[in-house]
């Protein structure tokens, strides 16, 4: 495979239908304008500029030089994007990704078709998100991940109440809350630091108040429906994975690709 020039755009802001801008920075080849290419969605909210930056700078142009446009998004509410994050994986971030995709899918260095990848929340998110089956999305690489959000994730074991629901909790609250750069937002950083400081919840709150398998966690919880899916799908765990259950389940009843020439050919 001949290894393309590319291009690097540090900051793209896009635009959703209500108005909230986020954050992307996008590695595309240097010719995709002339000869489109598919493209990758990462979609996070661990920070790109600060946080997950070591291994971005190492994946998305891996992809990048192999014909793909990949684009890493900050979620709503985190690192350099508007608005507020008031959960995992909550309709709206559902919803944000949709729209991320139909911009992506839109612009004239893509091919039309879009592939989301992740691992842990961007692996939860990327199966959620094929769940809903938007027409661009072909294909999706979820690692280390669940499809069930109540039996095998970090809040709950058995019905039993984890540490780590209070440690997590606490984490994603410091990530969620710390402020934008001013080097990409501008003057507005600090309105965008105190509307989160004010307005970010404390979710092991919201989590401790859902302590059965009620319909706040088949929300997402992809096992309640896999017909639903109807991307390609390569789901990679390994046996002393903490979600290592479902993906049993996950391979029995999802079409896995299990190699990436597979995967590739969905997306092209």
């Amino acid at each position: 495979m001949s290894l393309h020039p590319i291009f690097e755009r540090p900051e793209q802001g896009i635009i959703l239908g209500d108005g909230t801008r986020l954050s992307a920075r996008i590695w595309r080849p240097e010719d995709s304008e002339e000869n489109p290419v598919p493209a990758i969605l990462e979609f996070l909210p661990y920070r790109k500029r600060d946080g997950t930056v070591a291994r971005d700078a190492l994946t998305h142009p891996y992809f990048a030089r192999r014909g793909y446009a990949c684009l890493r998004v900050d979620l709503r509410g985190n690192g350099d994007s508007e608005g507020l994050m008031e959960d995992e994986y909550t309709p709206q971030e559902l919803a944000d990704a949709v729209e991320v995709i139909a911009w992506i899918a839109a612009q004239p260095w893509c091919s039309g078709a879009v592939g989301m990848m992740g691992i842990s929340w961007g692996g939860f998110n990327s199966l959620q998100v094929a769940a809903l089956a938007p027409a661009p999305l072909k294909a999706v690489i979820s690692l280390c991940s669940t499809v069930d959000r109540y039996s095998d994730d970090i809040h709950y074991k058995g019905g039993c109440l984890l540490n780590e629901n209070l440690g997590w909790g606490a984490t994603i609250w410091s990530f969620s809350s710390r402020p934008p750069d001013p080097a990409l937002v501008g003057d507005k950083w600090r309105q965008m630091w105190l509307e989160r400081l004010e307005g970010e919840p404390f979710l092991p709150a919201l989590w401790l108040s859902h302590q059965r398998r009620d319909a706040y966690w088949r929300h997402g919880s992809v096992c309640e429906d896999y017909s639903a899916i109807k991307a390609a799908v390569l789901a990679v765990g390994g046996w002393g994975d903490a979600y290592k259950i479902d993906y049993a389940t996950c391979c029995l009843e999802i079409r896995i690709w299990r190699d990436q020439a597979s995967w590739h050919s969905h997306l092209m």
